[in-house]
């Protein structure tokens, strides 16, 4: 039995998919302006050990991710510039450049942590045409209102606004929460479409613009992720995703849209992922305090390790990032792999009373801790060789490891080699676009490259 904290709710519930044997999942993706931090991507380990443990409950998951390439600007009162547009200016690149790169930088990054790509990437720009028929939906309803900057959601008219953060909406109507921009009703209502500059009047045009009923310009930042989870996964869907900073602002916003539109609740279970702490303070692009997964790598640290330290700590309690805990687990990864390498010539079985504790672990909430110190227990215990390594095999299913990568090591062609180092090369100048090519020509030709600590290991494809 599945139990999960369902953040609607503040108790850990028994999860019930709307369908028996799949399970609709929604998380949100990355602003695609820069390369994402460490803190970001504990979010995305979090979600792909839920989909791990959705699988091994034998259900099926239509896990759709979107990518934020528009309308995400640098305040979350809906001021200030497009964070993309801003990216674009300081790099004197076009935005679809940057959307482009940094994409491809975050699936990179999703490729070195062993992350499962989501069934379908949705990109906002992608889906213009569904925002905008979702705010003239909201705008029949009655549920809109249109100011000198755009077109806002009147949260006034939405009861139970704010219901899955515990708003005080009285403190916030006092402009507790955000600032007030001109015309606003309450400080609490967002942009659904803002209005682009306006060049005759000596303002900056945008590169990424639209036409629309309300006039020329651009959706807002919770607009996409309703519009898009609900034309791949319908309403209401079974579980959505993200991190704590989404609970006050985007996820609450997005439940008070979808909701209003459809009269329907939209997600029936919400799950979020803890802040990784950085000297006291959470890691933030805005406080310029924030470490890559490329930093990790140029000072040898195995990018899985930085999953297995993910692993000790539950996704709902916060995790305090230093290079002593991080060294730490990569020396236990390497112990694990060297442990498991001993058992090569072993036939796996799999030890169902450790099967059972193991599944009671991930059951109870994604018990990442708890599972992971059952696989030291297994290494300390009397089980068989065999026993040893088909248990922890069967135990990465979930823990995401790349065990069972260690024995493919038929040597690869030279050929093959050469691509490994061309894309090594390509990877360490930062041409991701590059190094994905690459990295598809070598698994055309049978063969997986893995990013370690001691360069890229290449293993045949099973």
């Amino acid at each position: 039995m599945l139990t999960l904290f369902n953040t609607l709710s503040r108790k850990k519930e028994t999860f019930k998919p709307l369908k028996d044997s799949e399970v609709g999942l929604y998380t949100c993706g990355p602003t695609v302006y820069n390369f994402a931090h460490i803190g970001n991507l504990r979010t995305y380990v979090f979600e792909d050990i839920l989909r791990r443990v959705l699988q091994y409950n034998s259900y099926k998951v239509k896990h759709v991710m979107n990518i934020t390439d528009v309308g995400h600007l640098v305040s979350d009162a809906d001021t200030g510039e497009d964070k993309m547009e801003k990216r674009a200016k300081q790099e004197k690149k076009t935005v679809w450049e940057i959307a482009e790169y940094y994409t491809s930088a975050f699936k990179n990054d999703m490729s070195d942590l062993n992350i499962t790509e989501p069934v379908i990437w949705c990109k906002a720009t992608d889906h213009i045409k569904e925002q905008i028929e979702l705010v003239k939906k909201l705008e029949e309803k009655g549920y809109t209102y249109t100011i000198a900057d755009g077109v806002y959601f009147d949260t006034g008219k939405f009861e139970s606004y704010g219901q899955m953060a515990r708003l005080d909406i009285k403190a916030q109507k006092a402009g507790a929460r955000v600032a007030v921009v001109e015309g606003k009703k309450s400080p609490n209502d967002f942009a659904l479409w803002k209005f682009s500059p306006d060049p005759l009047k000596g303002e900056p045009k945008r590169q990424m613009e639209w036409e629309s009923p309300w006039g020329i310009g651009f959706p807002g930042w919770a607009i996409e992720c309703s519009a898009m989870a609900v034309k791949y996964l319908g309403q209401p869907f079974d579980i959505h995703c993200g991190g704590v900073d989404h609970i006050p602002v985007h996820h609450t916003n997005e439940i008070a849209q979808s909701e209003a539109a459809n009269d329907r609740k939209l997600a029936n279970y919400w799950l979020h992922g803890e802040f990784l702490i950085l000297k006291d303070e959470k890691m933030a692009k805005s406080k310029g305090n924030f470490i890559t997964l490329e930093t990790l790598k140029e000072k040898g640290i195995n990018p899985l390790a930085y999953r297995y330290l993910l692993l000790t700590t539950h996704y709902r309690s916060k995790l305090t990032f230093n290079w002593t805990n991080l060294e730490g687990a990569n020396t236990a990864l390497d112990s694990i792999y060297r442990q498991m390498e001993s058992y090569k010539d072993t036939n796996p079985v799999v030890n169902e009373d450790f099967k059972q504790q193991f599944e009671d672990a991930i059951n109870d909430d994604l018990n990442m801790p708890k599972a992971l110190a059952l696989v030291w227990k297994i290494f300390k215990s009397n089980l068989p060789a065999g026993a040893k390594k088909g248990t922890v095999l069967e135990y990465d299913k979930v823990l995401g490891l790349g065990l069972d990568k260690l024995e493919q090591t038929e040597e690869a062609p030279k050929h093959v080699k050469t691509l490994a180092t061309k894309r090594e090369h390509a990877r360490l100048a930062k041409d991701f676009s590059e190094a994905d090519k690459i990295r598809a020509e070598i698994e055309s030709l049978g063969y997986i490259v893995t990013d370690t600590s001691s360069g890229p290991k290449i293993h045949k494809n099973k």
